[in-house]
């Protein structure tokens, strides 16, 4: 049985009445029996994939301090060093999430700790993947620090299909490492900002398991 996200629940049972009104008028307005099957079978198959673009399998996450794991499905585009200036304010390394839409898009925090910073940014809906996109599109900021006092961002960021990202995350928060921050509607990209010194455990080309997966170990 597929568990979903609370999220989805009120536009899966609005699009589920859509479709509903969509095929009963079908019925009968329209004498031809198979393009009414026609409608029918588009309906289900359009029901069928938004049904699990708001899936939210369990995930197991084995806490640990130092371990920082990736906070989405996806695959890993990018990993580099960036300078960042929103927040640090300094030269960091940066780990690149994009997420298609048949991934799940459960946001999770990477880290346990504090929330020291979340913020929200306006922007431009480039497509995920764009080198730009991390600066230039809609997105959130959250800055957890661990109990060691290294801090790690993660950010979310609205893809050209993405019109709503959903930060859970507020200032003073206590996060807990595997646990929901955020949900992402349809296409989205996700990004780790660790210091330079962390162990990456990944690259580029791998498939980021939300939850589970450890990206890089803190010293």
């Amino acid at each position: 049985m597929i568990r979903l996200h609370k999220e989805g629940k009120r536009i899966l049972l609005q699009f589920l009445i859509g479709l509903a009104a969509i095929n009963f008028i079908s019925l009968y307005f329209i004498a031809n029996e198979i393009v009414q099957n026609i409608i029918l079978v588009i309906s289900v198959i359009l029901y069928i994939l938004v049904l699990q673009f708001f899936r939210n399998p369990k995930r197991y996450t084995q806490v640990e301090e130092g371990k920082v794991i990736a906070p989405a499905d996806g695959k890993i585009v990018a990993i580099e060093e960036i300078e960042e200036t929103e927040y640090f304010k300094r030269k960091m390394l940066q780990i690149s999430i994009f997420m298609s839409p048949v991934n799940v898009h459960v946001n999770r925090y990477p880290i346990s700790g504090k929330v020291k910073y979340s913020q929200y940014h306006p922007g431009a809906f480039l497509v995920a993947w764009h080198p730009k996109s991390s600066t230039l599109n809609e997105r959130t900021a959250v800055v957890v620090e661990n109990s060691q006092g290294v801090e790690v961002m993660h950010k979310q960021i609205a893809g050209a299909l993405a019109r709503r990202i959903i930060n859970y995350a507020k200032k003073g928060d206590l996060a807990v490492q595997g646990t929901d921050c955020g949900f992402i509607r349809f296409g989205s990209r996700v990004d780790v900002v660790l210091p330079l010194d962390a162990n990456i455990l990944v690259k580029i080309g791998d498939k980021a398991r939300g939850g589970e997966q450890v990206l890089a170990e803190l010293k």
